[in-house]
This record gives C-alpha cells, structure tokens and sequence, in this order.
C-alpha cells in the first residue's frame, strides 16, 4: 500500500473488453472506477455506477432565466422606460421580442454548458494531473481502453487491485504516482511571467497595428463612414424632389407631445384649470407673465405696455371686466394660439406654466377689481 498512488490501471484491446472488466472489478475491489477511452462507449456510465450528468438540468435553468431576463428587461425599455409605439402596436408587445430571447436564451445555456462542464464538473484546466505523465496516455488517445481505480485521497491496495485487473482480462498495469506539491511561487518565475505576458502584449499589438495599416479594408468589412448612408441637410437622388431629410407622415406625433386640436375660443371655453391654486402654482405663473407677458400687457395686467408708440399694436387689458368674464380654457386658447397681433406661446411655454399664467392672470383681476367683501372686518395686530 502506498498513500502517494493516485490510480492502478489496467489497458485492454477493445471497448468490449472494458465493459465485461467493469462488474468483475467493482465486485473485487473498493475505490472509485474511472474509465478512459478514445472514443465515447454507450452505457459505460452505468456500468461505472457515475451519477447522471447535471449538464441538461443546469443548461435547462439557466437557459430559462436568460429567457425570462431578457423579456424583462425588453417589457421594461419598451413599455416603461422609453415607450415606443411602433405601427400601432401596444407598447407591451411579446411576439415581437421572441427573437431577443431566443438569443439571450442560447447564449447563457451556451456559457452555462461549456463553463459549467469545464470548471465545475471537470475541474478545468488541471495541467499537473497525474494522467498527463502516465505511459497509458498516448495509447488511450489512439486504439486502447483503460480501467482504473482511483484513491481520492484514500490508500490503494496495489496488490489487490493488480490481481483484479488481470483477472478481468488487463494487458498491461501502471501505477500511478501523485505528483509532487507544488512550492511557493518564486519572485524569479512572476518576473519571467510578466515579461513574457508583456512582451507577447507588445509584439501582437504592433503586428495588429501593421495588419490594419497595410489592410485597412477587407471585403465584406468596410470603415463605417465609407459605408452608404443619408446625412443631414444633403440631396439625395434617391426620391424624387432631390430632398435627403424627410418630413414626417400626416399626422404623426411627437412623443411624449399631446395635439391641441382646438380650434377656435368658444370651443376651448370648456377646458378647465387642472392645477390647484397653490403659493408654487401661483409663484410659476408671476414667474412667467413676467418674463412673456409683462412687456406688452404691463406688469399689472392693465395693457400699460412698456413699450413704445412705435410698437403700433394695442394690447388687451387683462384686467377689464369683458376679460375677466372669459373662462379659463379661453385664456388658455389665446396663450396657446395667439390673438392678433399677439403671437403663440406654445413654443415657450409647456402645459403647466400656461395654465399657471392663467392663474396668475385671475390674481391680477381680482387685486385690481377688489370687492367690499375682500376687506378683512377686523385688521389683525
């Protein structure tokens, strides 16, 4: 017995010889069979008592978390964080991200397989196992079948398991030894070690480097700014008017943008305030009267412009009592589309901060129309 053997092997001539080996020592000797073979055998995994491969389940598992991944993450950027209509579909369309997660789904069962199988199952790369050295590899690798008992980390019975192989019909019997520990890692081999990684770094760089120099382009690959494209502002004989940049189809909206398809005052007379009357509301809608307002209305709202004769227009009182009797949504129509000499705001101004205008406004008509009721009938000390 020695506690340095790692494996007793036995070779044979044919795969049928391995299988009718495998019970006869099984039955002889206690230790862990392994067998190794040029070729896969059919059913030698049961006859070896080794457990079900794991590969298919993980491969399964993990195949449908990247399935179930992707369509999440896909629901999310479609419908939540960047929500596209795209030909009037609904924004959570599924069968249109079954391509996504096909592909995501092959690509973490792929990783899944291969990584799987080499390091957790395999154990690899293992460069000092003991099979590496052995005399039995480069014939196993060609034409012959071995049969061995393993030690993991248990002594062998040399003897014993010697006399089980021949009589299961083995040829030829190695022992195999462990090999020996590996030592600290001296100073000397990680220097060498990074030179060599450093040179290997340089010396590819450069033929990288002269490879794209003398072949800048290789067929079907081209640079991306050769490649056919439309750019701005530029003819293109493609269409018809010689115009490159397209307008949009009728009627496509913006996104995020709502149409205002009220056309006319009366009809904008329904539309009502949606924001509450509150210190910030109001604060806003001063903010923004000032800035677009005040200078041809005044800052009080009562059309003392400041600007001068030569402006030609005359702008509305908004405090007058035929504006005060206008609805909100009225006021709103003429911020959003103009009024005579008055152009649209639109442009400048979002939903909200018009409709904090409008607010605004009525705070305007009610300091300077104040009324008997307004006055406090006790004055706070």
């Amino acid at each position: 017995m020695s506690n340095r053997t790692f494996s007793v092997l036995g070779l044979f001539d044919s795969s049928q010889q391995l299988m009718d080996a495998i019970p006869v020592v099984k039955a002889r000797v206690s230790g862990r069979l392994e067998a190794y073979t040029p070729y896969p055998i059919h059913g030698i995994e049961e006859a070896l008592g080794l457990r079900k491969s794991p590969v298919g389940g993980m491969v399964f598992i993990m195949g449908l978390i990247g399935a179930i991944s992707a369509l999440a993450f896909e629901l999310w950027t479609e419908g939540v964080d960047y929500p596209v209509v795209t030909a009037g579909k609904p924004l959570f369309s599924w069968e249109a991200f079954i391509p996504i997660m096909f592909e995501v789904t092959v690509l973490f069962a792929c990783f899944t397989s291969g990584l799987g199988m080499l390091f957790l199952l395999n154990r690899l790369p293992f460069f000092r196992h003991p099979m590496l050295r052995s005399r039995s590899m480069p014939l196993i690798t060609r034409d012959k079948f071995a049969l061995a008992v393993e030690s993991e980390g248990q002594v062998l019975d040399v003897d014993r398991i010697t006399a089980a192989l021949r009589e299961a019909g083995a040829q030829t019997i190695e022992v195999i030894d462990q090999p020996e520990a590996l030592g600290p890692v001296s100073p000397r081999f990680l220097l060498r070690a990074a030179v060599g990684i450093g040179m290997a770094c340089l010396v590819t760089g450069y033929l990288t480097y002269w490879c794209m120099k003398l072949f800048p382009v290789s067929v079907p690959m081209v640079h991306m700014l050769d490649q056919p494209r439309l750019d701005p502002q530029r003819r293109d004989s493609y269409f018809k008017d010689g115009f490159g940049m397209r307008m949009p189809v009728a009627g496509t909206v913006a996104r995020g943008h709502i149409p205002y398809t009220i056309k006319t005052e009366d009809e904008a007379a329904v539309l009502a305030n949606p924001l509450p009357r509150t210190g910030s509301v109001l604060s806003k809608g001063r903010q923004e009267f000032t800035t677009y307002c005040s200078v041809c209305h005044g800052i009080l709202g009562n059309g003392v412009s400041t600007l001068t004769p030569a402006y030609g227009a005359k702008p509305a009182n908004l405090v007058a009592d035929k504006v005060r009797e206008y609805p909100d949504g009225r006021i709103y129509h003429v911020i959003m589309m103009g009024k005579n000499a008055m152009p649209s705001y639109a442009a400048e101004l979002t939903g909200d901060e018009r409709w904090a205008v409008v607010h605004y406004v009525r705070v305007l008509q009610r300091a300077l129309n104040a009324r008997d009721t307004d006055i406090p009938k006790e004055i706070p000390r």
